[in-house]
């Protein structure tokens, strides 16, 4: 007699409470800050469908019919990441893009009656975007308030190069893990279709896309790709929050250095911030 498989020991859902517990304790998602979606592969999902109903539908503000009959696990609306370690069910959900693409139908999770979180127009066009130019590749949209990256969009001119070109001098790794630069945006009000179309339009061309003034989205393969991405650019961040504290940096890593740099390990930097001689602070 074969048992039954308990959606909450799946692997799936044991990494989105690893990661939105990680997030919680770096300090990057406050209260019910933040959100989280990974794209689930019909592999992932079968050993699980028949205990799953399906019965509940969540409206999209508008469709995307480039990704119906897809799943995805998403955190919930409202809901703070401190507790997903408690209570999974409650505070996650697994959902299936709709044929039309006009709304999801919830089946697993929410136990509480809630539904997908507010940001999900922002991640479901995220996510059609780096489907796109990843060949299917990356499956992870993740969105927190990085206290550091937060804290540089006030100081920073927010330029995309000025800010890839300060990160890439902040710590070595930077121009190896996201060589394709940070997106930026005017800040825009968000859980709105706006906001989502800006934020994809910037993820046609970077991993990392900033929020003015509120947080950062990430994308990755995986939950510790994305996780480590945008781990990355935060400590990058502390550092340089660091070094203008102390006046600014008197010494930093050079433009060969960079070049160097992406020449080692095989990647391709964004051209213009190495070309870019000097980044600066906003108003100067």
């Amino acid at each position: 007699m074969t048992m039954a498989l308990h959606t909450e020991e799946s692997w799936f859902v044991a990494g989105m409470v690893k990661a939105t517990s990680d997030m919680w304790l770096k300090g990057w998602d406050e209260r019910n800050g933040g959100n989280v979606s990974m794209r689930l592969m019909p592999e992932d999902v079968e050993p699980y469908l028949s205990s799953w109903s399906g019965t509940r539908l969540s409206p999209l503000g508008e469709p995307v019919p480039e990704l119906a009959g897809q799943y995805f696990i998403v955190t919930g609306t409202g809901k703070y990441f401190r507790n997903v370690q408690l209570d999974p069910e409650a505070n996650l959900g697994v959902v299936r893009v709709r044929p039309d693409g006009a709304a999801v139908e919830i089946l697993w999770g929410y136990s509480d009656g809630g539904g997908p979180t507010s940001e999900l127009a922002s991640h479901f066009k995220s996510h059609r975007t780096r489907q796109k130019v990843s060949g299917g590749t990356d499956r992870v949209i993740m969105h927190c308030h990085a206290t550091n990256l937060l804290a540089l969009t006030y100081v920073l001119d927010l330029d995309p190069v000025n800010v890839t070109r300060a990160l890439w001098e902040a710590s070595t790794e930077c121009l190896v893990v996201f060589p394709q630069g940070v997106g930026t945006m005017p800040w825009l009000v968000p859980g709105t279709d706006v906001i989502g179309d800006a934020t994809a339009g910037e993820m046609a061309s970077h991993t990392l896309v900033l929020w003015p003034f509120h947080g950062v989205f990430g994308t990755g393969a995986s939950l510790d790709e994305a996780f480590g991405l945008i781990d990355t650019a935060e400590k990058a961040s502390e550092v340089l929050v660091k070094v203008l504290s102390m006046g600014g940096p008197r010494q930093t890593i050079s433009t060969q250095n960079l070049i160097d740099l992406g020449k080692r390990f095989a990647v391709q930097p964004m051209p213009e911030a190495i070309a870019l001689e000097k980044w600066k602070l906003a108003g100067e």
